[in-house]
């Protein structure tokens, strides 16, 4: 019997939907009260209006987009003080398949400003997640501690909406072990993105959709 089945494991816990507002902030004072965080995503494109590096890149401006972008640092500075100050790591894992979307070209860029500022950051691919995929893609979730797993909401266009907590330390402690796996076994996001994504052409966002 495999260590977890994603599936069956938030099937068989009680959640609590949270509206996006008080996800965000719930996310973030229990990620200030200390212990790891592990950060699973899969799906391959979302929507991120009213950010302004997205909407200049879904605009066709990704130059602007790019230079948006770089405006992020002193947010990211501030929150990887806070992170050290609570002796909080945030770890993912982010699934990349081929094609790329569009949608994953620019969060590269941003994951890989992200990892510059402490995120600790590793890619795999659909295939080794595929084992835990019959008949369903996993759903994108992140543990705060020991104790709390959000599998995280968006509407059909891939916009977030909020998101289903779980407050289960043996959930946690089951998908920890699933996903520090997949983490240990995946390449460091930095070697990847020099290699496959930085000298790419500028993504066309119509193609994907």
């Amino acid at each position: 019997m495999r260590d977890v089945e994603i599936h069956d494991l938030l099937e068989s816990a009680t959640g609590e939907e949270l509206d996006l507002p008080t996800y965000r902030a719930d996310f973030r004072r229990r990620l200030l009260s200390g212990g790891d965080s592990w950060k699973l995503e899969r799906q391959q494109s979302f929507e991120e209006p009213g950010f302004a590096s997205w909407d200049a890149m879904a605009r066709g401006d990704w130059a602007e987009s790019l230079r948006l972008m770089e405006k992020e640092r002193p947010g990211l500075r501030q929150a990887a003080r806070e992170n050290a100050l609570h002796g909080t790591v945030f770890h993912r894992v982010r699934v990349v398949g081929e094609p790329l979307t569009a949608y994953l070209q620019w969060e590269l860029h941003l994951l890989a400003l992200r990892a510059e500022h402490g995120d600790r950051i590793r890619v795999v691919t659909p295939a080794d997640v595929a084992d835990r995929e019959a008949g369903a893609p996993l759903p994108e979730l992140v543990s705060v501690g020991r104790d709390t797993l959000y599998r995280v909401l968006y509407d059909s266009r891939g916009v977030l909406v909020g998101a289903v907590r779980h407050v289960d330390p043996e959930a946690v402690e089951r998908y920890v072990r699933y996903v520090s796996g997949l983490y240990a076994g995946g390449e460091d996001l930095a070697s990847y993105f020099r290699r496959e994504i930085a000298t790419l052409p500028p993504p066309r966002l119509e193609c994907h959709r």
